[in-house]
């Protein structure tokens, strides 16, 4: 018998079926989570006292950017959803081959990549990650470039102009690009105008851009637009996005890599080549 889930994992649960759905009425969140009437008024309560979430007649919806927002310190999101960002990490790497140069963007879902490569030959890799630098001090036989610009404390990496002019300088072979937020509509997106600097510059210095977002994700935006999902190459996500949002961005002609979470069965391999 399963056992019954606790607030979070209840919370959790429904901000998924609403980033499927939309809106769902309290009626449908009772049958499709088998809970009372008054536990998921309760949820629907918490969840709108955050933000995340906006109570409509009969129901509930996501709030305009609806989702998860992520913790801003880097110690606390580092621990969030380590199984997709492992699994992430792990199909972006395939995308690698010996002697690329491969930018990674500032993130934990990026910085999940790095073990990955210790396999690879000749590999550099250039980065505004301070925590992504440090991981590579394990693997002295990849080279480390950071681009150094303005300092995030909060997320311990850099962006803006002087960033940007780094990258310029570098032809990279493929930039693996991260985000708190991305949707069919709005894209990757990111609150901060340096991070749109420094994104932007990655992608116009490499040969192939690639998205490394979890399915948590999906759904939200920010204020400022990175790119629409059909100017990448490839994205990477977890299997737990829903199916009818995977056929969405496929329809984009965006290359869909698909990683297995806790040993799911996924479609085509992730690590095939991408399409010319």
């Amino acid at each position: 018998m399963t056992s019954p889930m606790i607030p979070e994992q209840r919370q959790q649960e429904l901000l998924r079926l609403l980033r499927s759905a939309g809106v769902l009425s309290i009626r449908s969140l009772t049958d499709l989570m088998h809970v009372s009437h008054m536990t998921v008024r309760r949820d629907i309560a918490a969840l709108e006292d955050s933000g995340q979430v906006v109570a409509v007649q009969g129901g509930v919806r996501l709030s305009e950017r609806g989702g998860v927002e992520p913790p801003p310190e880097r110690s606390s999101r580092a621990e969030l959803e380590l199984p997709r960002k492992h699994a992430i990490g792990e199909a972006a790497s395939e995308l690698v081959a010996d002697g690329a140069v491969v930018f990674l963007d500032a993130g934990t879902t990026c910085e999940s990549v790095v073990p990955f490569l210790a396999a690879r030959r000749e590999v550099t890799v250039v980065t505004n990650d301070y925590y992504v630098v440090t991981a590579l001090f394990d693997y002295p036989h990849i080279e480390a470039i950071h681009t150094g610009g303005t300092v995030d404390v909060e997320s311990r990496s850099s962006s803006g102009p002087l960033a940007a002019a780094t990258l310029e300088s570098i032809n990279l072979d493929i930039c693996f690009l991260s985000t708190g937020t991305w949707d069919l509509e709005h894209g990757v997106t990111t609150p901060s105008t340096e991070k749109v600097v420094l994104k932007r510059a990655a992608m116009r210095a490499a040969s192939t851009s690639v998205l490394l977002a979890d399915s948590t994700k999906f759904g939200t935006f920010e204020r400022f637009k990175v790119t629409p999902l059909e100017a990448l190459d490839a994205i990477v996500t977890d299997s737990e996005l829903p199916s009818e949002q995977q056929d969405a961005v496929k329809e984009l002609g965006v290359d869909l890599r698909i990683a297995a979470v806790g040993g799911q069965e996924t479609g085509p391999s992730a690590g095939a080549p991408l399409r010319p």
